[in-house]
């Protein structure tokens, strides 16, 4: 069989797998980066982070060598803090708007600033929040995602007593179980967990599915309000022949066995298509690159200038030795013995603009093949539908619709991050539960 796993050495999954994104190696380097901000009056970065943390504040206070001052400002705004150090986009987000590149100059590293300053505090057990006394409300959330755990903490920091359900046996959502491990490793993602739970009044119940081991109806029952905050998961299929074949498989799954199991259980082909040009899509090409695949090839249906993931991102995928190809559909995924062998692609090609200029692809006629032993699919993903439409909730397409509070058309359920945006950040889903976290604490003082 071509799929099969245990290809590398224990040395070079290691290296392969190591973290991508070092930190400073010094608090001297720390120092000098941190000098170089020019502490911008209205700054721009602050603007363009969705849980607007006061940058030019946690970095004046690096400089001043005020690390623990640091870490609090930055968790005051971003209890995941430290998470989203790693895996923010910061390219698009704080380090994408800051002053220095219009100056052409390369912009602060405002990311590896905040993993110096939190990291600390995690390793540290810095105690930065003390929890008010319990007002003897309860909260139910379910899903110990962004979301979910930004919204506790937040509650608990007021006193509120929070119970997550979380339907895995480890929390952290995403950051756990969906994005690749050379970003973050599954042990520092259960650090976080426990470094934000060390507040205190927050209890997680693993192993709870929402619609399977507990109901809407009986959290309502048993609690003040509810907050949801159990995100998307469901791979979209390609509806395509050839999909049931042995060998193909969808990224979500993919990466979750990489993030729950050790590299060497992984199986993963020696030619291996990935369908899709998102963060996932090229976080699964690298990771079966690094595991061992010999050849990995993104085919994409739209043009670069289109694609969902950024610039770095696609650097990464292809300084990994990953092949791109544009502008290619999948028509139909042929098999022998019932396992994958080629994947066949629609050309594409631009259409006539639209009235907003963009030109969408249209087939070209002509086909060309891809040989495969695995093909991952990474074309997005969906929401929960049916568990929303059997709770009465009011959606759009199974994503919840709330209003800007996070309240649904249910009184007392609030939601919010991936479960009601349809999968944005990390970054995202934490201002959510926040938002949602605010006007929880106004509606149970009110009963």
């Amino acid at each position: 069989m071509p799929i099969k796993s245990n290809r590398l050495t224990a040395s070079a999954y290691e290296q392969n797998f190591s973290d991508i994104h070092p930190p400073f190696d010094s608090r001297e380097s720390a120092l000098v980066e941190a000098n170089r901000c020019l502490f911008c009056y209205d700054a721009p970065c602050i603007k363009s982070c969705p849980t607007e943390i006061n940058i030019p504040k946690f970095i004046k206070q690096i400089s001043t060598d005020n690390v623990k001052g640091s870490a609090h400002t930055i968790f005051v705004s971003n209890i995941m803090g430290a998470g989203c150090s790693r895996v923010c986009p910061v390219e698009k987000l704080c380090e994408g708007s800051c002053v220095y590149n219009l100056m052409e100059e390369t912009p602060i590293s405002i990311a590896r600033l905040q993993r110096y300053a939190t990291e600390q505090a995690l390793e540290k057990k810095w105690k930065l929040f003390e929890r008010k006394p319990s007002t003897g409300k309860k909260v139910a959330i379910v899903g110990a995602g962004p979301a979910g755990l930004s919204c506790a903490h937040v509650l608990s920091r007021e006193g509120i007593d929070v119970t997550i359900y979380e339907k895995e046996s480890k929390g952290g959502g995403l950051m756990t179980y969906g994005i690749a491990a050379y970003k973050v490793t599954p042990a520092f993602c259960e650090e976080e967990v426990k470094y934000i739970t060390s507040v205190g009044g927050i209890d997680i119940k693993y192993n709870q599915e929402l619609g399977k081991h507990i109901t809407l109806a009986e959290l309502q029952k048993s609690y003040d309000a509810v907050y949801l905050g159990f995100g998307v998961g469901l791979a979209r299929q390609l509806n395509i022949p050839g999909e049931e074949l042995e060998g193909v498989v969808d990224a979500i799954r993919f990466i979750y066995e990489i993030r729950s199991g050790t590299y060497d259980k992984v199986p993963v082909g020696d030619k291996v298509v990935v369908i899709g040009m998102g963060m996932t899509a090229i976080d699964a090409a690298t990771q079966a690159k690094r595991l061992g695949a010999k050849e990995v090839t993104l085919a994409y249906r739209r043009t670069q200038e289109e694609m969902p993931c950024t610039e770095t991102e696609l650097n990464i995928a292809k300084l990994d030795g990953c092949r791109i190809i544009w502008l290619a559909a999948p028509a139909m995924i042929k098999g022998e013995n019932g396992q994958v062998t080629q994947l066949v692609c629609n050309l594409m090609q631009l259409g006539e603009p639209d009235a907003s200029g963009r030109r969408s692809p249209i087939e070209s006629g002509e086909q060309f093949i891809l040989e495969a032993d695995m093909v991952i699919k990474a074309a997005g993903q969906i929401p929960f539908e049916e568990l929303v439409n059997n709770n009465q909730l009011q959606h759009a397409h199974g994503k919840i619709v709330s209003q800007k509070n996070g309240s649904t058309n249910i009184p007392g359920v609030f939601a919010g991050g991936d479960c009601v945006n349809g999968g944005k950040e990390v970054v995202d889903a934490v201002q959510a539960g926040k938002v949602g976290a605010a006007a929880i604490l106004e509606y149970v003082a009110g009963l």
